[in-house]
């Protein structure tokens, strides 16, 4: 940006964009005003404020997504799409407008105090999309169980000793035989009840439908095969990392990607105390919680069986011998700390999953697209 001469920080709404302009130098930020969150109105200001080439915009991830940021690129002048959680903030700062906050991006902007986040090419956000859209079902799934259970447990309905997990088919035959004729209420709600159920489970089952036909012919198949080589990554979970990552070249080091996980402790560190804690947890959730529950399978003695045998097979020798000692290494670390010097089992596997990750690093970069 040596060139650029105006900074424009975009507070961005659903119907309205509020712009403010800091020039180069030390002067005050000036208010520009509102104008239609469209492409239309952006090419205008565009061509207002003169020059392309010497503009930048930012404004906050959020729920508008990256359409704005697609826009203004589209029409030569570059735009970043900023962390609001890494946005420095003041103290006893109590009043919060459109206004004022497009004037701070835009100072903040000027002086570099800003972190962009990564913005997917929209391949890779339609991918990323349909797996949240897969953990929305699971989700909706979940709670239309329990509703149905809870329902039951009022009316002091409990399955037979004979069946001993729910939601198997024994179980969902004895789900049918139950009536509520004396109670036409009881009898409208339960047959709803287990129609929610039915229909979530079906919604569940087509998009995972999309998701195994993305994974066998979309841009990130390979990626998505060779991350599949390790223990506890099986299909889902491998498309759920390559759909949030993106791109694994953006990351130098497996320490960077982590970082950008939350998977390091955090540090509070003065003269000689050095005082480390549990896992900052910054960056994305999403990708952060899938591969703390594949890091669980590592609490088992390294062997390739079964599904794993199956993926492995036809895996590059470099990427089997990544697998293996990924076995070797992170079970070891679990018994370690689990076995030898105490600790919980969760925190064990949070430092298994920190270490997981470098390995999903390393098997990605085995492939000159990743």
């Amino acid at each position: 940006m040596q060139s650029t001469t105006k900074f424009i920080g975009l507070d961005v709404s659903k119907e309205k964009i509020a712009v403010a302009i800091a020039e180069a130098g030390r002067e005050e930020p000036r208010w520009y005003g509102t104008i239609p969150h469209t492409a239309e109105a952006l090419r205008k200001l565009i061509k207002q404020l003169g020059g392309k080439e010497t503009l930048a915009f930012c404004y906050e991830a959020g729920p508008t997504g990256y359409e704005a940021y697609r826009w203004i690129t589209s029409m030569g002048a570059q735009c970043c799409v900023i962390a609001p959680t890494l946005i420095p903030k003041r103290a006893g700062d109590r009043i919060k407008t459109d206004r004022r906050d497009a004037l701070q991006l835009a100072r903040l902007f000027r002086a570099g105090e800003l972190t962009s986040i990564y913005v997917p090419t929209r391949e890779d956000e339609a991918l990323r999309d349909l797996i949240r859209a897969r953990s929305d079902a699971r989700e909706d799934l979940h709670r239309a169980r329990q509703r149905l259970i809870k329902f039951l447990l009022r009316q002091q309905i409990h399955p037979p000793v004979t069946i001993k997990r729910r939601w198997t088919q024994k179980y969902r035959n004895w789900l049918d035989t139950l009536k509520f004729e004396t109670q036409p209420a009881h009898q409208a709600m339960w047959k709803e009840y287990k129609y929610a159920v039915h229909e979530a489970e079906q919604r569940q089952k087509r998009l995972e439908a999309s998701i195994m036909e993305e994974a066998s012919k979309g841009a990130k198949a390979s990626v998505i095969h060779v991350l599949q080589s390790l223990r506890g990554i099986a299909l889902l979970t491998a498309v759920t990392i390559a759909a949030e990552i993106g791109s694994f070249k953006r990351f130098r080091s497996p320490a960077q990607l982590m970082a950008y996980l939350g998977l390091v402790p955090r540090e509070h560190s003065s003269g000689q105390t050095v005082r480390r804690g549990s896992m900052t947890k910054a960056g994305n959730t999403h990708l952060r919680r899938a591969i703390i529950e594949a890091s669980w399978s590592y609490r088992y003695s390294p062997a390739v069986k079964g599904e794993l045998a199956e993926r492995l097979s036809g895996q590059s020798a470099e990427v089997q011998a990544i697998s293996w000692k990924a076995q070797e290494r992170l079970h070891g670390k679990y018994k370690r700390l689990v076995y030898g010097k105490g600790r919980p089992a969760n925190i064990a596997i949070g430092a298994v999953a920190r270490e997981l990750t470098g390995f999903i690093w390393a098997v990605a970069h085995t492939l000159e697209e990743a």
